[in-house]
């Protein structure tokens, strides 16, 4: 049977999320079309990964919106957001360490009782050769990369509609960034999975996505398809590191106040 391939329209209306008395998000927007890649740019602090927890359940919003094929999802638990059809994977992988590598998969399918499981395990070790070399291995024996190819692999198992990928090249070689971009355009185009991709390497993230948005203090301050954003001057500059960098600091505050 395999993977189901399913609709992942996913709209985002003017959410603001605060940590305590701190608004993170200030009324951010945005829209990622089923079966499209779309990549959400910004520094560190900028409120990525508050969006991506909003989204998926882990935090909850004081305003605003978050449908799922125009179905609301907003509040909803984390385990009913995910039966829905959203995985999450977040920064930092988060795979179980003492769990076998094959066990960490089939928790990926905790929500499932249909008889494809065993079917998208096998699928997953076709995108995934590594994991299936080292499917009894304990997972936290595994080098980053291979973490983060059985954290996709684990989202996968949930039958996703829509991936949410917090910076999934974060602390690789260059060898995995190449491999883990390259899955995750061959799983969108094969499988027809939606992405929401979260990245600080701006390169990579406008590569493989077809739009961009670019946050910074909590607010989508530019958003563009992705050809357009990388010849922005202001990409270029503040995340494609193509400008002088001795003035990056003073041109980046009065972009910032140009982009409000």
């Amino acid at each position: 049977m395999g993977f189901t391939e399913m609709a992942g329209t996913l709209v985002v209306k003017n959410i603001e999320t605060y940590y305590g008395p701190i608004m993170a998000i200030r009324g951010v927007s945005l829209e990622v079309r089923a079966g499209h890649i779309v990549a959400l740019l910004g520094a560190n602090g900028a409120g990525k990964t508050t969006v991506l927890k909003t989204i998926s359940g882990a935090m909850e919003p004081q305003k605003g919106s978050v449908d799922l094929d125009g179905d609301a999802i907003v509040n909803l638990d984390p385990d009913v957001i995910a039966r829905r059809g959203v995985a999450h994977v977040p920064e930092g992988r988060e795979v179980f360490p003492f769990l076998s590598v094959e066990e960490n998969l089939q928790v990926g399918a905790f929500s499932r009782n249909d008889k494809a499981v065993k079917d998208d395990l096998e699928q997953v070790y076709e995108y995934f050769p590594a994991l299936l070399e080292h499917r009894s291995l304990a997972a936290g024996f595994l080098s980053g990369g291979q973490q983060q190819m059985l954290a996709i692999g684990r989202a996968l198992m949930l039958q996703p509609r829509i991936m949410l990928l917090d910076e999934p090249s974060l602390g690789l070689s260059p060898r995995y960034v190449a491999e883990i971009a390259a899955i995750i355009t061959r799983l969108n185009k094969e499988r027809g999975i939606t992405v929401l991709l979260v990245e600080q390497n701006a390169k990579v993230a406008l590569d493989i996505s077809e739009y961009g948005y670019v946050m910074e203090n909590g607010r989508i301050v530019m958003e563009d398809t992705s050809e357009r954003l990388k010849e922005a001057s202001d990409i270029q500059e503040f995340y494609l590191g193509m400008k002088d960098e001795g003035v990056r600091g003073r041109r980046r505050w009065k972009q910032r106040k140009t982009w409000r």
